[in-house]
């Protein structure tokens, strides 16, 4: 315990040795997909304390997120569950190629509420009893939700099955929703899952029917703390930030995560 304490603190004082230099205590605006709410506020505090910096984090979908910037939302960093949201905001110029990187990955899962059957694959859920439905994130503007209407119209299902999907918010609210048995599935993260212990993974989707999950984190053009926002997408990619995702269920990538 004590050789972790010790790595942790000499960690710490190294990153912090290439954190911008301010007269003030910057503050940082970081708006995050919901899935990473649990990760995120073990990660920031670590950032905080690193770069002698202040963080106030907004959670929500990425698509609500991404239009709450366009509208002028003060935000510093973007994190987003999908490329999608990151290029609306690039088109638009609110995001620079040269300050975005990619820092995690995941995967989608099949959840059930502990009461109910399992369905064994994502297939499977069209076999359930009619009165039984399905949550997951409005894939207007829930990159979970996307993938998942891409993976059922890949197997050609999705036209079959929209009459018993109940639309969600974001992603947590499909957690929600399968926790307290409002609804009787739902596809969500591999990272969601894992935080709750109401409900059981009853099948991984297969990856290649939808597009890769990743994650980037952008640096917002009107950012009013530009290096601090810089330093915390660098943040994202070193050793100690990548274990802690890996903690989460997430994979993560960066130049630093894996050395």
């Amino acid at each position: 315990m004590k050789k972790s304490i010790w790595a942790a603190s000499v960690f710490l004082l190294f990153f912090s040795a290439g954190c911008a230099n301010a007269s003030e205590k910057p503050t940082v605006t970081i708006a995050a997909a919901a899935s990473l709410t649990d990760v995120m506020e073990e990660i920031v505090p670590s950032y905080e304390e690193a770069c002698n910096v202040d963080v106030t984090l907004l959670l929500g979908s990425s698509g609500k997120l991404a239009r709450q910037i366009e509208q002028g939302a003060p935000v510093d960093v973007f994190l987003s569950a999908d490329t999608r949201w990151t290029t609306y905001l690039k088109e638009r110029g609110y995001t620079d190629e040269a300050q975005m990187e990619t820092f995690a990955e995941n995967r989608l899962v099949v959840i059930s509420h502990h009461e109910h059957a399992a369905a064994g694959s994502l297939e499977a859920l069209k076999s359930a009893a009619e009165d039984q439905t399905t949550a997951i994130g409005n894939p207007d503007s829930v990159p979970a939700g996307t993938y998942t209407k891409q993976a059922l119209e890949t197997i050609h299902l999705w036209d079959q099955m929209e009459d018993q999907m109940v639309f969600a918010g974001d992603v947590r609210q499909v957690l929600t929703y399968v926790e307290s048995g409002d609804a009787d599935y739902g596809v969500v993260y591999a990272s969601d899952a894992f935080t709750s212990d109401k409900v059981h993974v009853t099948a991984e989707v297969d990856p290649s029917l939808h597009e890769s999950i990743i994650y980037p984190a952008a640096v917002i053009t009107k950012s009013r703390t530009e290096e601090a926002a810089s330093d915390f997408i660098t943040f994202l990619s070193t050793e100690a930030a990548g274990k802690t995702l890996e903690n989460y269920g997430f994979t993560a990538i960066g130049d630093e995560t894996n050395k």
